[in-house]
């Protein structure tokens, strides 16, 4: 049995956060990996996912070191933590995973992609903090099914759904899945990989394997080191959400919120038209060649409409 390379790249996410194992984390991919092939011993996984990290670094640190194992699969999963920055531009958000994953299609790679709740919305932020917020992710998901579709990735749609107020699901902080969040994604990969024969495994088993931690342990890990992830992301973000957030009240006093939906959906219309059309093009043709059904549109509701490469979460 030939041997399968699987790669992750990402931030806490795809690190396992919210699924501790021992001194560690182990994570949805790492879930996942164990099912792609029906003698798991079969399956090279390497998770090179950082918690913290941005488009940037899945860019030029892990996508570099991807390359070289030269995966027959790679999950992409990136984008919340751009959100949370003041430095928050959609045009180089487009731009930094239009070559990661021209890159990984060009070696041959099947990208496993993954759009997000806006963390805003998991926070439970007041409208006015989580509006701008909700924005941000909404442009990023819209990109990230764009691409999907241009570069025939199979794309899990896990920004909204039961899954997101079921609480069993979700680890102290709200922002990371516990155990069986993980082992969610995992289940919902694994079908959408089954079904273009992409995994040959047993799914992974939804149900947690270690008992859910206590509400005083899940208080104190948020109050410590939960809290410390969140300031840490946050930090740089929180005078410009400030301001974000007065204009969102300005324009909500004046009847004009949707200008700011508008301006934000010509700016990603913008971002992915200024992207190079050679190696789209390319990968179209690939698609086209192996019969492969991308995510028809470029925004999140949009996966109702597509096909079956795409699933949502539903807990």
């Amino acid at each position: 049995m030939r041997t399968v390379r699987f790669v992750a790249l990402g931030d806490s996410l795809t690190e396992g956060v919210g699924d501790p194992v021992g001194d560690g984390w182990r994570g949805w991919a790492a879930l996942l990996a164990g099912s792609l092939a029906e003698d798991a011993g079969q399956v090279e996984f390497t998770n090179l996912a950082v918690s913290g990290a941005q488009t940037r670094d899945v860019l030029e640190r892990q996508t570099p070191a991807g390359l070289a194992l030269r995966p027959d699969l790679v999950a992409v999963v990136i984008g919340v933590n751009d959100t949370l920055r003041c430095t928050f531009d959609i045009h180089a958000v487009a731009e930094r995973l239009d070559q990661v994953y021209a890159a990984f299609a060009g070696q041959g790679a099947t990208l496993l992609t993954a759009c997000l709740p806006d963390p805003g919305a998991m926070l439970r932020l007041p409208g006015a903090l989580a509006r701008p917020l909700a924005r941000r992710q909404r442009a990023v998901n819209a990109v990230v099914h764009a691409l999907s579709d241009r570069y025939g990735a199979v794309h899990l749609h896990a920004s909204e759904g039961a899954w997101l107020t079921d609480r069993a699901l979700w680890s102290a902080d709200r922002l990371h899945p516990g155990e069986r969040g993980h082992r969610q994604l995992a289940v919902r990969s694994h079908a959408l990989l089954m079904e273009l024969g992409r995994a040959t495994g047993a799914p992974p088993s939804p149900e947690p394997e270690f008992p859910s931690p206590t509400r005083s342990a899940s208080l104190w890990w948020l109050a410590t080191a939960g809290t410390g992830w969140v300031v840490r992301r946050c930090s740089d973000l929180l005078p410009q959400l400030l301001r974000l957030a007065a204009d969102e009240i300005r324009h909500r006093a004046r009847g004009t919120s949707a200008r700011l939906d508008l301006r934000a959906s010509a700016a990603v219309s913008e971002a992915l038209a200024a992207l190079s059309t050679t190696a789209g093009a390319e990968a179209q043709r690939r698609r086209t060649a192996t019969n492969r059904t991308g995510v028809p549109g470029t925004a999140c509701a949009a996966a109702d409409r597509s096909a079956a490469r795409t699933t949502a979460i539903t807990g």
